[in-house]
């Protein structure tokens, strides 16, 4: 008999909440197990379960940005994987348009997609219809159900009613009201007096941690305590921004006389709002003094067009980025390579390397200089930035400071110095990639090429955290990981996602001490990318290039 040619299947589970992930069984591994029967009752047809697992716990089915999807579309298309068993459709996902894209991305590799529990599979076109007409009802449901959710809670906040979340400082939540808190409203307006006197965000944290001032401390309805810890310049600046103070109730941007009382009176807000105002016009125009386009006039494309600086702001996040004048022009056809740049990321690599043609003495200038006198000096020393596909050339006048013999010895491998007359030409082997959304420069190696490493505070803190937390667990401290949630004051499925730094590959370790991790590299990112025990594996990833 002819032994069927082996099938590779593998399994995508998701749930939507963290909400009993932390169990010993839970919703994923329940439909794992049906997967796995499935699989097995087709072992006849050389059905084979691979190894890797493809979860998502904690993520919702209307977007496609999710690490176990991401990873499984990347083994798709590597051609690692012939059948994708999910226990139901909409594990997958709940969009129309993205089922659309990933039977794209199926058919493109002659692989196909079962649902255990309602008997489709995408290698016929029977079942391509029927999926397309059974996604189509639930997502017209989800969006049916959206609005109707959209609408009453709006109805409510035009009404001035609480509709639930973390209670603010200063009230406490009874019979889903909002209720003044007296010794709480009173730390409140403090808080506001206090910063109206000193007129700064960062010296109001420092006073109110000194003065030993924290944040609200309460409980959820699941008995678990938060709160209680220092307050941070965001709370700060989320608590001065509040208007639940002002006895009203926000939705989207509007404001509606709220059912609770007010704790903060008028004359006190008006005159925080005032400060506030003040910093914000002050700091907005020492940003546009100290921080203009330095390559403003000296950047073009590798067809000699101007790149001219530019931005664009989404959600109060100005972005700013060079922009061929091709493109401006409506003559894309005649841009170079690259059509726009992030202006940090290029920045940063030109003053990175044009720093490195300095003398000693001229870089301890450079470094001790303001920015505005720093650009100057740069709009001196630089003839020409030409940016293409695969590399960056710098023209650099030879002018007093100016060393080739340094730059020879300390500029990367990957450079090559070139002496023309009066100038120095630095060719820098370099291209753009996107990591985790962002626009980054990168060398021949995968690296990414920055000016200075960059300590990650907020990482830093969380791998001591991991460290600290896994060392209770083993010593028996701590009995449990719930124990230590409830402890912490967190959930314990965000525990879990953290104790997996405490496994980190030690090169990976060190790079993140020492602010050597590309940018990319985030705690968030971290968590989401739920990194396997094996080095080698956390490298592959991450994007990170293997152990030297």
């Amino acid at each position: 008999m002819k032994k069927p040619p082996l099938i590779r299947c593998a399994i995508y589970t998701r749930k939507s909440s963290e909400e009993g992930l932390e169990q010993s069984f839970n919703s994923l591994d329940a439909q794992r197990e049906a997967c796995t029967a499935y699989i097995a009752s087709q072992a006849h047809e050389g059905w084979r379960l691979i190894d890797a697992a493809y979860d998502d716990g904690g993520f919702s089915g209307g977007s496609m940005e999710r690490p176990g999807l991401q990873r499984l579309l990347d083994d798709l298309g590597r051609g690692r994987i012939d059948v994708v068993v999910v226990y139901k459709v909409d594990r997958l996902t709940r969009s129309l348009a993205d089922f659309a894209r990933i039977v794209e991305i199926l058919d493109a590799r002659g692989a196909s997609f079962v649902s255990v529990t309602q008997h489709f599979n995408t290698t016929s076109s029977m079942g391509r219809l029927t999926l397309n007409v059974l996604l189509s009802f639930a997502q017209f449901e989800r969006e049916v159900t959206g609005e109707r959710i959209r609408d009453k809670f709006a109805a409510s906040r035009r009404k001035g009613l609480w509709m639930g979340g973390n209670p603010p400082l200063g009230y406490d939540v009874a019979d889903r009201k909002l209720v003044v808190n007296d010794e709480e409203a009173e730390r409140v307006r403090a808080i506001f007096e206090r910063y109206a006197e000193l007129g700064s965000v960062k010296l109001l944290a420092a006073d109110l941690q000194e003065r030993g001032v924290t944040s609200k401390h309460w409980t959820t309805q699941g008995g678990a305590t938060r709160g209680g810890v220092a307050f941070s310049r965001g709370a700060l600046y989320k608590l001065l921004n509040n208007r639940v103070y002002r006895g009203e109730a926000m939705h989207k941007g509007t404001a509606h006389p709220g059912e609770h009382a007010a704790i903060v009176p008028d004359a006190l807000w008006e005159r925080a709002q005032a400060v506030m105002e003040e910093n914000r016009v002050e700091r907005e125009t020492a940003e546009r003094v100290t921080a203009p386009s330095p390559l403003a006039g000296l950047l073009f494309d590798d067809r000699g067009n101007p790149m001219s600086p530019s931005h664009a702001s989404k959600k109060g996040r100005r972005y700013r980025y060079y922009v061929s004048q091709a493109v401006l022009n409506h003559r894309p056809e005649a841009a170079g390579s690259l059509t726009r740049v992030p202006a940090q990321a290029v920045e940063e690599l030109v003053l990175d390397r044009v720093s490195a043609l300095l003398t000693a003495a001229e870089q301890r200038r450079w470094t001790a200089a303001a920015p505005v006198e720093r650009t100057e000096r740069l709009a001196a020393l630089l003839q020409r930035v030409e940016l293409g596909s695969d590399r960056v050339r710098i023209t650099v006048r030879r002018l007093d400071g100016v060393e080739a013999r340094a730059a020879a010895r300390i500029t990367s491998p990957h450079d090559r110095l070139v002496e023309n007359g009066d100038t120095l030409v630095l060719e820098v082997a370099a291209r753009l990639k996107t990591w985790g959304g962002e626009r980054v420069i990168v060398g021949p190696d995968g690296r990414e090429l920055r000016e200075q490493p960059q300590v990650d505070d907020t990482l830093m803190k969380a791998l001591a955290r991991a460290h600290r937390w896994c060392r209770q667990l083993a010593s028996g401290e701590v009995a449990s990981v719930a124990a230590l949630a409830e402890t912490a004051g967190c959930t314990p499925a965000y525990v879990t996602q953290l104790l997996s730094l405490a496994f980190l590959a030690p090169d990976i370790v060190e790079l993140i001490l020492r602010g050597a991790q590309p940018k990319r590299l985030t705690l968030a990112a971290l968590l989401a990318a739920k990194l396997p025990l094996s080095w080698r594996e956390q490298r592959r990833v991450l994007g990170l290039p293997p152990a030297q």
